[in-house]
Protein backbone atom coordinates (compact mmCIF):
# COMPACT_ATOMS: atom_id res chain seq x y z
CA UNK A 1 0.00 0.00 0.00
CA UNK A 2 3.03 2.32 0.27
CA UNK A 3 3.08 2.86 -3.50
CA UNK A 4 -0.67 3.46 -3.62
CA UNK A 5 -0.39 6.01 -0.81
CA UNK A 6 2.46 7.81 -2.57
CA UNK A 7 0.54 8.04 -5.86
CA UNK A 8 -2.57 9.15 -3.99
CA UNK A 9 -0.73 12.00 -2.25
CA UNK A 10 0.98 13.08 -5.46
CA UNK A 11 -2.27 13.21 -7.47
CA UNK A 12 -4.35 14.79 -4.70
CA UNK A 13 -1.76 17.52 -4.11
CA UNK A 14 -1.60 18.13 -7.86
CA UNK A 15 -5.26 19.19 -7.83
CA UNK A 16 -4.55 22.02 -5.39
CA UNK A 17 -1.20 23.06 -6.83
CA UNK A 18 -2.97 23.98 -10.07
CA UNK A 19 -6.18 26.07 -10.25
CA UNK A 20 -8.22 22.98 -11.22
CA UNK A 21 -9.49 22.18 -7.73
CA UNK A 22 -10.44 25.76 -6.89
CA UNK A 23 -12.21 26.33 -10.21
CA UNK A 24 -14.14 23.04 -10.09
CA UNK A 25 -15.16 23.43 -6.43
CA UNK A 26 -16.23 27.04 -7.01
CA UNK A 27 -18.35 26.15 -10.05
CA UNK A 28 -19.85 23.16 -8.22
CA UNK A 29 -20.83 25.23 -5.17
CA UNK A 30 -22.15 28.06 -7.33
CA UNK A 31 -24.37 25.79 -9.42
CA UNK A 32 -25.67 23.62 -6.57
CA UNK A 33 -26.21 26.62 -4.28
CA UNK A 34 -28.06 28.59 -6.94
CA UNK A 35 -30.45 25.80 -7.93
CA UNK A 36 -30.99 24.65 -4.36
CA UNK A 37 -31.84 27.99 -2.77
CA UNK A 38 -33.68 29.29 -5.87
CA UNK A 39 -36.31 26.56 -5.45
CA UNK A 40 -36.03 25.91 -1.70
CA UNK A 41 -38.69 28.41 -0.64
CA UNK A 42 -41.11 27.23 -3.35
CA UNK A 43 -41.52 23.82 -1.69
CA UNK A 44 -41.77 25.27 1.84
CA UNK A 45 -40.16 22.11 3.28
CA UNK A 46 -37.07 21.66 5.41
CA UNK A 47 -35.35 19.09 3.18
CA UNK A 48 -32.50 18.72 0.71
CA UNK A 49 -34.70 17.10 -1.95
CA UNK A 50 -33.76 19.63 -4.65
CA UNK A 51 -30.04 19.31 -3.93
CA UNK A 52 -30.11 15.51 -4.19
CA UNK A 53 -32.31 15.61 -7.29
CA UNK A 54 -29.73 17.72 -9.15
CA UNK A 55 -26.57 16.11 -7.78
CA UNK A 56 -26.29 13.13 -10.21
CA UNK A 57 -26.59 15.38 -13.28
CA UNK A 58 -24.05 17.86 -11.88
CA UNK A 59 -21.68 15.01 -10.97
CA UNK A 60 -21.99 13.67 -14.52
CA UNK A 61 -20.44 16.93 -15.76
CA UNK A 62 -18.04 17.79 -12.94
CA UNK A 63 -16.39 14.45 -12.14
CA UNK A 64 -15.22 13.69 -15.72
CA UNK A 65 -13.58 17.13 -15.63
CA UNK A 66 -11.75 16.10 -12.44
CA UNK A 67 -10.59 12.73 -13.78
CA UNK A 68 -9.84 13.54 -17.44
CA UNK A 69 -6.17 14.34 -16.78
CA UNK A 70 -5.37 11.41 -14.48
CA UNK A 71 -4.08 9.00 -17.16
CA UNK A 72 -4.36 11.09 -20.34
CA UNK A 73 -1.70 13.49 -19.12
CA UNK A 74 0.67 10.61 -18.32
CA UNK A 75 0.07 9.06 -21.75
CA UNK A 76 0.44 12.37 -23.57
CA UNK A 77 3.84 13.33 -22.15
CA UNK A 78 5.10 9.75 -21.99
CA UNK A 79 5.60 9.75 -18.23
CA UNK A 80 3.57 6.53 -17.99
CA UNK A 81 6.58 4.62 -19.31
CA UNK A 82 8.82 6.14 -16.64
CA UNK A 83 6.17 5.47 -14.00
CA UNK A 84 5.89 1.80 -14.92
CA UNK A 85 9.68 1.32 -14.68
CA UNK A 86 9.49 2.30 -11.03
CA UNK A 87 8.64 -0.30 -8.34
CA UNK A 88 4.88 0.13 -8.83
CA UNK A 89 2.32 -2.02 -10.60
CA UNK A 90 -0.49 -0.95 -12.91
CA UNK A 91 -2.90 -1.77 -10.09
CA UNK A 92 -1.05 0.58 -7.72
CA UNK A 93 -1.34 3.38 -10.28
CA UNK A 94 -5.04 2.80 -10.87
CA UNK A 95 -5.92 2.59 -7.16
CA UNK A 96 -3.80 5.61 -6.20
CA UNK A 97 -5.31 7.82 -8.88
CA UNK A 98 -8.84 6.56 -8.14
CA UNK A 99 -8.51 7.34 -4.43
CA UNK A 100 -7.14 10.81 -5.25
CA UNK A 101 -10.14 11.62 -7.45
CA UNK A 102 -12.54 10.26 -4.83
CA UNK A 103 -10.86 12.40 -2.14
CA UNK A 104 -11.33 15.38 -4.43
CA UNK A 105 -15.05 14.59 -4.68
CA UNK A 106 -15.29 14.37 -0.88
CA UNK A 107 -13.45 17.71 -0.57
CA UNK A 108 -15.96 19.16 -3.02
CA UNK A 109 -18.88 17.88 -0.95
CA UNK A 110 -17.65 19.10 2.45
CA UNK A 111 -18.60 22.79 1.90
CA UNK A 112 -22.12 21.74 0.85
CA UNK A 113 -22.76 20.62 4.44
CA UNK A 114 -23.58 24.29 4.99
CA UNK A 115 -26.85 23.62 3.12
CA UNK A 116 -28.41 21.25 5.71
CA UNK A 117 -27.07 23.40 8.55
CA UNK A 118 -28.81 26.44 7.03
CA UNK A 119 -32.02 24.49 6.43
CA UNK A 120 -32.01 23.16 10.01
CA UNK A 121 -32.13 26.75 11.26
CA UNK A 122 -35.29 27.38 9.24
CA UNK A 123 -37.25 24.26 10.11
CA UNK A 124 -37.28 20.75 11.52
CA UNK A 125 -34.82 18.85 9.34
CA UNK A 126 -34.80 15.04 9.26
CA UNK A 127 -31.10 14.18 9.46
CA UNK A 128 -31.57 10.54 8.41
CA UNK A 129 -32.11 11.29 4.70
CA UNK A 130 -29.42 13.98 4.88
CA UNK A 131 -26.75 11.54 6.05
CA UNK A 132 -28.07 8.90 3.66
CA UNK A 133 -27.82 11.40 0.83
CA UNK A 134 -24.18 12.17 1.60
CA UNK A 135 -23.34 8.47 1.80
CA UNK A 136 -25.06 8.02 -1.56
CA UNK A 137 -23.18 11.03 -2.95
CA UNK A 138 -19.83 9.51 -1.98
CA UNK A 139 -20.80 6.17 -3.56
CA UNK A 140 -22.01 7.95 -6.69
CA UNK A 141 -18.82 10.00 -6.78
CA UNK A 142 -16.75 6.81 -6.46
CA UNK A 143 -18.60 5.18 -9.36
CA UNK A 144 -18.27 8.22 -11.63
CA UNK A 145 -14.60 8.66 -10.63
CA UNK A 146 -13.88 5.08 -11.66
CA UNK A 147 -15.65 5.66 -14.97
CA UNK A 148 -13.71 8.88 -15.51
CA UNK A 149 -10.43 7.12 -14.77
CA UNK A 150 -11.28 4.41 -17.30
CA UNK A 151 -12.09 7.08 -19.90
CA UNK A 152 -8.80 8.82 -19.18
CA UNK A 153 -6.89 5.56 -19.65
CA UNK A 154 -8.32 5.13 -23.16
CA UNK A 155 -6.79 8.20 -24.80
CA UNK A 156 -3.96 10.71 -24.66
CA UNK A 157 -6.35 13.60 -25.29
CA UNK A 158 -7.92 15.06 -22.14
CA UNK A 159 -10.88 16.56 -24.03
CA UNK A 160 -11.74 13.19 -25.57
CA UNK A 161 -11.39 11.57 -22.15
CA UNK A 162 -13.79 14.17 -20.73
CA UNK A 163 -16.34 13.57 -23.51
CA UNK A 164 -16.21 9.78 -23.09
CA UNK A 165 -16.57 10.02 -19.30
CA UNK A 166 -19.35 12.57 -19.63
CA UNK A 167 -21.25 10.37 -22.11
CA UNK A 168 -21.06 7.27 -19.89
CA UNK A 169 -21.94 9.09 -16.64
CA UNK A 170 -24.74 11.03 -18.31
CA UNK A 171 -26.17 7.83 -19.84
CA UNK A 172 -26.18 6.06 -16.45
CA UNK A 173 -27.83 9.11 -14.87
CA UNK A 174 -30.65 9.41 -17.39
CA UNK A 175 -31.23 5.80 -18.43
CA UNK A 176 -34.02 5.25 -15.91
CA UNK A 177 -35.76 8.38 -17.23
CA UNK A 178 -36.12 6.79 -20.68
CA UNK A 179 -38.01 3.68 -19.62
CA UNK A 180 -41.13 4.87 -21.47
CA UNK A 181 -39.36 4.18 -24.76
CA UNK A 182 -38.13 0.69 -23.88
CA UNK A 183 -39.85 -2.72 -24.16
CA UNK A 184 -41.66 -3.81 -21.02
CA UNK A 185 -39.55 -6.97 -20.76
CA UNK A 186 -36.37 -4.88 -20.42
CA UNK A 187 -37.66 -2.31 -17.94
CA UNK A 188 -36.30 -4.10 -14.87
CA UNK A 189 -32.81 -4.43 -16.33
CA UNK A 190 -32.51 -0.81 -17.49
CA UNK A 191 -34.06 0.51 -14.27
CA UNK A 192 -31.36 -1.32 -12.29
CA UNK A 193 -28.64 0.18 -14.49
CA UNK A 194 -29.70 3.74 -13.63
CA UNK A 195 -27.26 5.41 -11.22
CA UNK A 196 -29.83 8.05 -10.25
CA UNK A 197 -32.33 5.33 -9.29
CA UNK A 198 -29.93 3.80 -6.75
CA UNK A 199 -28.71 7.17 -5.50
CA UNK A 200 -32.23 8.44 -4.83
CA UNK A 201 -33.01 5.26 -2.87
CA UNK A 202 -30.07 5.91 -0.53
CA UNK A 203 -30.89 9.64 -0.38
CA UNK A 204 -34.24 8.69 1.19
CA UNK A 205 -32.32 7.31 4.15
CA UNK A 206 -32.82 3.67 3.12
CA UNK A 207 -29.52 1.77 2.94
CA UNK A 208 -30.23 -1.23 0.71
CA UNK A 209 -27.52 -3.78 -0.08
CA UNK A 210 -28.66 -3.86 -3.73
CA UNK A 211 -27.91 -0.15 -4.14
CA UNK A 212 -24.50 -0.48 -2.48
CA UNK A 213 -23.73 -3.55 -4.61
CA UNK A 214 -24.57 -1.54 -7.74
CA UNK A 215 -22.05 1.22 -6.97
CA UNK A 216 -19.38 -1.26 -5.88
CA UNK A 217 -19.92 -3.22 -9.12
CA UNK A 218 -19.62 -0.09 -11.28
CA UNK A 219 -16.40 0.83 -9.48
CA UNK A 220 -14.93 -2.66 -9.87
CA UNK A 221 -15.82 -3.02 -13.56
CA UNK A 222 -14.58 0.48 -14.42
CA UNK A 223 -11.31 0.13 -12.49
CA UNK A 224 -10.65 -3.28 -13.97
CA UNK A 225 -11.29 -1.88 -17.45
CA UNK A 226 -8.89 0.99 -16.68
CA UNK A 227 -6.32 -1.56 -15.50
CA UNK A 228 -6.64 -3.51 -18.75
CA UNK A 229 -6.41 -0.31 -20.81
CA UNK A 230 -3.23 0.71 -18.97
CA UNK A 231 -1.68 -2.72 -19.35
CA UNK A 232 -2.41 -2.74 -23.07
CA UNK A 233 -0.32 0.41 -23.50
CA UNK A 234 2.78 -0.99 -21.79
Amino acid sequence: MRQVTHIFRKEFNAYFVSPIAYIVISIFLLVTGWFFFATFFLFNQASLRTFYALLPVIFAFVIPAITMRLMSEELNVGSDEILMTMPVTALDVILGKFLASLAMVVAMLIPTFAYPLTVSLMGQLDWGPVLGGYIGAILLGAAFSAIGLFSSALTRNQIIAFIIGLAICFALTLIDKLLYFLPRSLLGIFAYLGADFHFQNIAKGIIDSRDILYFVSVCFISLYAAYLALRSKQ
